[in-house]
């Protein structure tokens, strides 16, 4: 059974803190559905770490319902949140629609979307509609060539505003708000304000529950960790060790091996090449 949004808002009302991660694909959601996290962002950080690009700016509404659409697919339990990419929230209308084939073409059950106090009525007209709503406070990653990649709300001005815009999407609707690169203290603050599940990314242990991404956790890369995360594994490195003992055994003969292959009566092999060599 799929997990439910009342679910994680019983996780956050008994204090029992949740992990969510980012997954892109059939496989990696299999995974996640093997484990114990409850809750899959299809995040448009694929823009980064499937894609390949500096920012999630080039990231498509395309390419988020094909890459959810592989995520719903490959899972069975966990509760699938898909993101509305950069400039699909800047005209209500647009936006409504947006999310509508996001949940309806990628099949997701809540769609995510960035910024505060100024999309609240956004975040209301959605839930109205009936699509559920996950908030993205703090620094918004759609917002870098704005904001750049910096901790946000150190000082009292900025600190306020992201609590009022804690409250106003709160307010507005959202079951659940994600606070990236705030302060800790701020963090726990806000959310000790709200009644809705936090989920922190570079926002310490004091939220409700926590998001990584997929290929930050497991160690994909080799080149840069972002203070906010932790490697549990170094795949990267595993699997690029895998890699070259493969290429060893196809040059030393010894792959494909007998049990890697299949056989055939050998005269029927005699007349089905016959008179041909």
């Amino acid at each position: 059974m799929r997990t439910t949004i009342e679910a994680i808002r019983r996780f956050s009302e008994d204090g029992e803190r949740f992990a969510m991660v980012t997954a892109y694909d059939y496989t990696s959601a299999r995974l996640v559905d093997r484990s114990r996290v409850p809750l899959i962002l299809v995040g448009d950080s694929l823009g980064m770490v499937v894609q390949g690009n500096d920012s999630t700016v080039p990231v498509t509404l395309d390419d988020m319902i094909y890459h959810t659409r592989m995520v719903v697919r490959g899972s069975a339990t966990s509760l699938v949140v898909g993101d509305l990419p950069f400039g699909t929230t800047a005209i209500e209308d647009d936006a409504v629609r947006a999310a509508v084939r996001l949940m309806r073409e990628g099949g997701c059950q809540s769609v995510k979307l960035e910024g505060g106090t100024p999309v609240a009525p956004l975040v209301r007209r959605l839930v109205d509609v009936g699509i559920p709503v996950m908030a993205h406070i703090g620094y918004t990653p759609q917002s870098v060539n704005t904001l750049g990649t910096r901790v946000q709300g150190r000082d009292e001005a900025n600190a306020r505003r992201i609590v009022l815009d804690a409250l106003a999407v709160q307010e507005a609707g959202a079951w659940a708000v994600v606070l990236e690169l705030v302060p800790a203290p701020l963090a726990a603050a806000i959310t000790e304000l709200l009644d809705i599940p936090t989920i922190g990314i570079g926002a310490g242990a004091g939220c409700s529950g926590q998001v990584q991404v997929w290929h930050d956790l497991l160690g994909l890369y080799d080149d840069f960790v972002p203070r906010h995360a932790r490697r549990f594994r170094t795949l990267g490195d595993e699997a690029a060790a895998a890699l070259d003992e493969y290429a060893a055994a196809v040059a030393d003969g010894s792959f494909p091996a007998a049990e890697n292959s299949s056989t055939m009566d050998a005269g029927i092999l005699a007349r089905a090449i016959e008179d041909l060599e």
